[in-house]
Formats: structure tokens, sequence, C-alpha cells
């Protein structure tokens, strides 16, 4: 779900509104809810927000930067913030080999990326092309991306792309292989009734089709399945999709929706998927987005509704054109739309 779209980030609408109080429109009866802010560890570095000084002031303590892009309400960030930065076993462990600069993604300060560059917040994400918040940035001691993950990641999770990039693991390998590498077997393959065995894509990409990514060390699997996927409201959405599952750490051959023949192991690396559960939602023979990081029930529904219901042809832009509006049809009828369950 990488767009280069920066107008409607997060349900930007919603979550705007959401902080100043007030309804998405006049006429609405329901709520959004669910909205959630943190305060950042006092830890944080005090930037200028002068990147390039920061990574040279980083490189001398031997550091490196990470750009911690939140968006105000986002129960993702949050979610991150409290778990990942204030409570995690490791948090020592950041703060001796990172220097962590929080970024408003729809902030107005200046920001200098180089001696070249300088823009705003807002600028700053459309340049990196944020989609999801939080999005992580990783810089090396030259200022440039390293590493980056898109959305909330578990304590587990997020410690191996720590590790990745404190080892400078990237001078030699992907974060996928890194990642793989490290993987231990925690997880046993669930049934579902909806999943079908296609080892040819490309017969069944021109509808809707959802491949699911999972493999034996995925952390979050269960959840999935014992949440999200048990929801009538989720298999009703499903039922529009050729629903796939893949073992990303299998060899086994198969043909990918363009036609060529590949392995699991060798399409997650390519379609550079390193999050599990990953879901790839392809239509017409093209991937159209993807969910690559833990998501709450309302967003999870909406993001295939989008692909399987195709609104993504009225709304090509971004999701989150059509996630406004299909907000305030909901509110408008009465209900509320809880964005952190």
């Amino acid at each position: 779900m990488i767009l280069d779209n920066t107008r409607s980030l997060l349900a930007t609408l919603a979550l705007s509104l959401l902080v100043t109080g007030t309804s998405l429109a006049n006429t609405a009866t329901g709520k959004v809810v669910g909205g959630k802010v943190s305060e950042h560890p006092d830890w944080f570095k005090e930037s200028f927000l002068d990147i390039a000084e920061d990574v040279d002031e980083a490189a001398e303590a031997g550091k490196h930067v990470i750009l911690f892009m939140h968006l105000n309400g986002c129960p993702y960030c949050y979610k991150m913030t409290e778990e990942n930065f204030k409570r995690a076993p490791y948090k020592d462990f950041i703060q001796q080999n990172f220097d962590v600069i929080a970024i408003n993604i729809r902030g107005d300060r200046e920001v200098a990326l180089n001696e070249e560059t300088n823009l705003t917040e807002k600028q700053l994400a459309a340049r990196l092309r944020v989609l999801y918040t939080p999005t992580v940035v990783f810089l090396n001691q030259q200022n440039k991306v390293v590493a980056r993950i898109d959305g909330y990641r578990s304590v587990p999770d997020f410690k191996h792309v720590l590790d990745y990039v404190q080892e400078k693991a990237y001078l030699e390998t992907s974060l996928a292989k890194f990642v793989d590498a490290r993987k231990q077997a925690v997880y046993s393959f669930r049934e579902h009734p909806q999943i079908e065995r296609v080892t040819n894509l490309k017969s069944v990409a021109n509808k809707p089709l959802a491949v699911i990514f999972e493999d034996k060390s995925c952390l979050d699997c269960n959840a999935l399945h014992d949440g999200h996927l048990k929801r009538p409201e989720v298999r009703a959405v499903l039922d529009k999709f050729t629903f796939v599952r893949l073992d990303a750490l299998s060899d086994e051959r198969i043909i990918d929706v363009e036609g060529n023949a590949t392995t699991p192991r060798a399409y997650a690396e390519k379609l550079g998927l390193v999050y599990r559960p990953g879901i790839v939602l392809f239509d017409r023979g093209r991937e159209v987005t993807r969910i690559s990081s833990s998501l709450y029930t309302y967003h999870f529904e909406e993001v295939l509704r989008y692909v399987g219901e195709r609104h993504y042809e009225q709304y090509p832009e971004s999701f989150y054109d059509y996630l406004d509006v299909r907000t305030a049809e909901i509110t408008a009828s009465g209900q509320d739309v809880d964005l952190s369950k």
C-alpha cells in the first residue's frame, strides 16, 4: 500500500476531527472514537530538525538515527510508543544505539534533510511516501535510509529490526533475509474454510485475490485467525476474494500473478514483505494494496472491502479517500466508528 499521497493518511479527517472533538458532519449522530495520544519518552532527541547534523552527532557516538513518523490521535502510534519505546525490555538498548526523532506527518516545522533540501514535516512525509503511521525510518551514518517499517510492530518483531540496523547487517543482506534467519518455530498453520490451495496465482489474478504470507515463526498469526478471520463481517468480505495462503519460507514451485515461476520464499522477498502475517491484495493482475502491519478491526475490514468491492476504482489515489467517505456514511447512519478495537 505504498502510494504517493498525503492528503488523508490514516483517515486524517477522522482523526483530526476526533482530536478537536467535532463531528464528521453536522448531521452525523455517530462518533469517531478510539483515538489515543501518547507523550513521547523524554529521552527522544530534542532535535532542531537539521537531520544531517543529527546524523553526524549520532555517528560520533556510534549510533544510528530513527525518524519516528507519527500522527496525533493515531492509535497505532500510541501502541508502539507505549509498548516499544516506553515499556519494552530493550528500551535501554534503543537509547544506547539510536537517537530517536519524532516527526509529525501533518506538522509544519521545517526539516533540513541536508544542505540542499529544506521542507516541512508534511512534505517530508510525502517525500518518504509515508502511508501508515507510525512509519519508522532508520538512517545510517551517511544519512541514507537503511531500513523502514510501515505501521505497528510487536515488541519481538521490532527488536529484529533494531538488531538488523545496530549490527549494520544492511551492508550484507536484506531485512527480510536477516529476520528469516533468526526465526524459530512458534506457529502451526491453521485451517480456514475460505483458504484455497492455488499454486498458479496468475490463473486467478484477474479477480480480487488475497494472498496471505505466514510462516512457522509468525507471532501474530494465531491472533489473526482467532480474531479478524473469525468475524462474520470479515468472512463476508473475503467471499469476494480468492483467498490463498503461502508459506513464506517454502521453496515449493509456484507461478506468481505475472506468470513468473518462483517460490513463496522468493516471492515474499521480491515483494519486500517482511511482516507476518502479511496480506497482499491483487485485482486484474496487479497489486492494489497490502496489509503489512497489525491493524485494528475497522481498518482491517475496510482495506479488504476497498479491493474486494473494487472501491479502489472510484478512489484510485488513496485507500484513505475511500475511508473518509465510508466513515462519514457510517457515522451519518448513527453508528460509531471505533479506530482502536
